[in-house]
């Protein structure tokens, strides 16, 4: 069997750095923003050459917490994709605001800029890009879309931890990038965990107000917030993971090349624009036979996974938004069409060379 992920294989190549750690954290009796939350909130700063990185309990609350913080709420419009995972427009809903959708570009199934000014009102207040699958949104043309309107910008940098344009990571050119660390991520914890980063101190004043009831401390709670907090053993586990991100991301790069010389136009490869750097989280190619390459992977042992077999705009959820089928036929057609193939560091030369000759040989 080859499995989507192997979290594992991960583990066993660095356990014992892991239980040092670990073992740490619980002698230090600390388990709640404590000196290893603080150390990766600075490590994953530096990276992506901003001010503030806030550890929040998870992807959708460091999106949630986001739109909060920057004051978006009841009847205001938030632009952003159908085609991402639920908790992007979950987390633009629990403020009270709207998601208004936009189709995504056929090649890299992201945003389409070209279609995103006819979209905005006067209760237009942010654009909400997602980076999928890894290889990022088109952000100079949303950033000056933004400039022109005067609304926020807020990455959804759930898949692309590492991903760059220009040498510039996701996540650092909006008003707040917000991160997943969820096991299977490029760069992944334990259990639920996540991030904002920011460059206005007074919007990470509120985030850090926000992820802690509403409270700086003291038992004064000037807000009523969420009890988002990233605890120390995430962190801890993260922080050993973060000095090995690059590492990780160039063997996902490096299996995806693999993957594209050996793949034939049985299926369509996931592209990369010049410039961009696309880290793979998912190797995600299309096909209008996807079922049947689908069937045939499964029936030989190899897993594979349809990022996502629903857009947005017509989940039951929000069927309130009155969408229907046919709104956005890019978005649809890539739901019927595309397939994840296994991805991980530790995926080997040969279970790849395996998986494309099943999918080549139907």
């Amino acid at each position: 069997m080859i499995p989507m992920v192997d979290l594992k294989k991960q583990f066993n190549d660095i356990k014992d750095e892991l239980f040092h750690t670990i073992t740490e954290v619980l002698e230090s009796s600390q388990y709640i923003l404590g000196p290893k939350v603080q150390e990766l909130e600075r490590q994953v700063a530096r990276y992506h050459g901003v001010s503030e990185a806030i550890g929040v309990a998870s992807g959708t609350d460091a999106l949630h917490l986001a739109v909060e913080a920057l004051g978006i709420g009841e009847g205001d419009e938030v632009i952003t994709t159908p085609f991402t995972f639920f908790a992007t427009a979950e987390a633009i809903m629990y403020t009270g605001a709207v998601p208004v959708f936009v189709d995504v570009c056929p090649d890299t199934m992201n945003i389409d800029p070209a279609k995103i000014e006819e979209k905005i009102t006067e209760r237009t207040k942010a654009i909400l890009p997602v980076h999928i699958f890894g290889h990022p949104a088109d952000m100079e043309k949303i950033l000056a879309i933004a400039r022109k309107h005067d609304l926020r910008v807020i990455e959804d940098c759930a898949q692309s931890f590492g991903a760059a344009i220009g040498g510039k990571r996701t996540g650092a050119f909006g008003d707040a990038g917000c991160f997943s660390f969820y096991p299977s991520k490029n760069l992944g914890a334990f259990g639920d965990a996540g991030m904002v980063l920011l460059n206005d101190p007074s919007v990470a004043f509120r985030i850090k107000m926000l992820r802690n009831h509403g409270s700086q401390g003291a038992y004064r709670h000037e807000s009523v917030g969420f009890n988002s907090r990233l605890d120390e053993l995430q962190a801890a586990v993260l922080l050993v993971k973060m000095k090995r991100i690059d590492d990780y991301n160039g063997r996902r790069r490096r299996n995806a090349s693999l993957y594209n010389r050996l793949l034939t136009d049985a299926v369509t490869h996931p592209v990369e624009r010049a410039g961009y750097t696309h880290v793979y989280h998912q190797y995600t190619v299309r096909s209008a036979r996807r079922d049947e390459i689908q069937k045939r992977l499964k029936e030989n042992g190899v897993s594979s996974v349809v990022y996502y077999p629903i857009p947005l705009h017509l989940q039951e959820a929000v069927s309130c938004l009155g969408c229907t089928k046919g709104d956005f036929p890019a978005a649809e057609e890539a739901a019927q069409q595309v397939l994840s193939l296994p991805m991980y560091p530790e995926l080997e030369e040969d279970a790849i060379r395996r998986i494309a000759d099943l999918v080549n040989n139907g």
